[in-house]
């Protein structure tokens, strides 16, 4: 089997598992307990903190551990948003990008049933770009209120499409709007520095970069107010109570540490051989279509469209022939709707549901991709002779 599907999911490293296994074992603690094993657990919390707040060039404390990106997302916009408005009344409005993640997307729809905020969708371009002057001409039409928080993803989980985010994030800063971003599909690949993203607010998920399936973090930069949205014991700082997960706060800050590390040298070496992927498929499916920024995209990530087909009947061939790779966003399974991002970015709706998407564990070696590609011109010649 050739993994061809990063963008959802990537294994436990083995760095991480070894450190996260003590407190899963003999030091188990509670970190809020006043003896030796809870003093244990909140040293390791402590420290691994410190260590994702390196890797961000933040403040350990404007750090929140969460249970995924998802969460962080959640607290981000909902939290901020609900902050905002309950100490001005006039900021009404939420803004997202029309190629964000459900859990924004979702989140927003909540502000807008529940507690009444207009939410308004900042357009892309065809690459699923935004552009800074547009954006900057929604935060200023001001007919609904103020705008309260705005949301733009780092880079898009389904067709790799990376935003100029200093720019955004300027943009909102002269309007006096916290920006914040999902960076789930960034960590890895991309410089993840706040100060030099100048954002607000951003999102990162464990998962994504070798550490376990559940936990997450959220930078909010010190001042800035946020309601929780989890309730109960003022863990984190009164942020989001419960028992914090330790052992899982020791993996994600591991798994980070680690794809800081390399990666420089993982985002030099995998765009070189996503460039010889993408020529090697349109070369022998011209008719095949890439998806995305064609130079701003994410190293590791390649979609394209291929007319004709059905995006899950060349997913299934592909996977008879050794190759898991994914048809869109696995936030999405399951569904028949075409999706929204290439729907936001003009594709038609037959056309956005031939979509496929190859996103690469920061190993790949360059026989699995000439692999693949010869596999995937198959299977897509395949499904055109049957359907």
């Amino acid at each position: 089997m050739i993994f061809l599907d990063a963008a959802a999911t990537t294994p436990v490293r083995r760095e991480v598992i070894e450190a996260m296994f003590p407190f899963l074992t003999n030091q188990f603690g509670n970190p809020s307990s006043h003896h030796e094993l809870g003093e244990l657990a909140a040293s390791a919390l402590a420290n691994a903190r410190e260590q994702c707040a390196t890797a961000l060039g933040c403040h350990p404390e404007e750090l929140t551990f969460t249970s995924g990106g998802t969460e962080a997302d959640n607290l981000a916009l909902k939290g901020i948003a609900l902050a905002r408005r309950a100490a001005n009344p006039q900021l009404n409005r939420v803004l997202i990008s029309a190629v964000e993640h459900p859990a924004i997307v979702e989140s927003a729809e909540f502000l807008r049933r529940v507690h009444g905020f207009v939410v308004e969708v900042v357009p892309v371009d065809s690459s699923a770009l935004v552009d800074p002057g547009v954006f900057a001409a929604l935060l200023d039409s001001g007919s609904a209120g103020g705008v309260a928080v705005a949301s733009i993803m780092y880079a898009n989980n389904e067709v790799g499409t990376v935003q100029d985010l200093p720019a955004l994030a300027a943009v909102a800063a002269a309007a006096g709007v916290p920006l914040h971003s999902d960076a789930v599909q960034a960590a890895g690949w991309l410089p993840l520095q706040v100060g030099a993203l100048g954002v607000t607010a951003m999102s990162l998920s464990g998962h994504k970069i070798g550490a376990p399936k559940g936990v997450g973090l959220l930078y909010i930069k010190g001042g800035t107010r946020y309601e929780p949205l989890i309730h109960g014991g003022g863990q984190e700082r009164g942020g989001r109570s419960g028992t914090e997960n330790v052992a899982f706060a020791v993996a994600l800050a591991t798994a980070l540490t680690l794809a800081e590390q390399g990666r420089e040298a993982a985002a030099i070496r995998v765009t070189a051989l996503r460039a010889e992927f993408i020529e090697q498929v349109l070369g022998e499916l011209p008719s095949g279509e890439l998806t995305g920024h064609p130079t701003r995209r994410l190293p590791h990530v390649a979609s394209f469209c291929f007319a004709g087909t059905s995006g899950e009947s060349v997913l299934l061939e592909l996977e008879r022939r050794g190759i898991v790779c994914s048809s869109g966003s696995a936030c999405a399974a399951g569904s028949d709707e075409p999706s929204a991002v290439l729907s936001a970015m003009g594709f038609e709706r037959g056309v956005a549901q031939t979509a496929l998407r190859f996103s690469f564990p920061a190993d790949v070696q360059s026989g699995e991709l000439a692999t693949a590609a010869t596999e995937l011109v198959a299977a897509v010649a395949r499904v055109l002779r049957l359907s």
